[in-house]
């Protein structure tokens, strides 16, 4: 789990599964922090990496294990999960290529296009995954509440049990419009 700011270390204390180890990010920009990160966890031992945003709770399991798969084939490659937004949700990587993160105008629609960019200009093998989202507003939030209290799960998507016992308690303690205003006011 990378996380900041240094020194926050306890707030993760029985929130992380067994085995997980903390690891602080570092640098001045995103592009830094993920470039490093992949680089702090290639010089573990680790033969390829896949840094996952934590705005996604349900993001399906067959698309970390595609991911994966793709990342376990010969040759280097950049494996982007495509986010609705115009970002990404995940990157996966054999080797931390800096100049991948350069030139990036992160926050904005244009980042998956930016980075597709870079991994050209460098030569690198670029997979997609399927498109999915991350909860950045009012709107992803509502998608995000309607996917997890739905009887079925759509897309394959995770069911996010940590997520979800987190929102039922704050619809406990602070009611359901806390969690569906629109509900509640339409």
């Amino acid at each position: 789990m990378v996380y900041t700011p240094v020194g926050s270390d306890s707030a993760f204390d029985g929130v992380l599964p067994e085995g997980f180890k903390l690891l602080a990010q570092r640098g001045a920009t995103l592009g830094d922090r993920l470039c490093n990160a992949s680089d702090d966890l290639l010089s573990d031992g680790y033969s390829s990496v896949c840094l996952i945003n934590s705005d996604s709770p349900t993001l399906p399991r067959r698309m970390l294990e595609r991911a994966i798969e793709s990342l376990a084939q010969d040759g280097d490659r950049v494996v982007l999960g495509a986010a609705d937004d115009g970002g990404y949700y995940l990157i996966g990587l054999k080797h931390a290529h800096r100049n991948l993160f350069d030139r990036i105008a992160w926050s904005t629609a244009d980042v998956l296009a930016h980075t597709i960019e870079r991994a050209v200009e460098i030569g690198l093998e670029v997979e997609l995954l399927p498109r999915w989202y991350d909860v950045d507003d009012a709107e992803t939030f509502n998608r995000l509440c309607e996917e997890l209290f739905a009887t079925e799960r759509r897309d394959g998507a995770y069911s996010a049990p940590h997520t979800r016992a987190f929102l039922n308690a704050l619809i406990k303690k602070e009611g359901s419009q806390r969690v569906f205003p629109k509900l509640m006011s339409g």
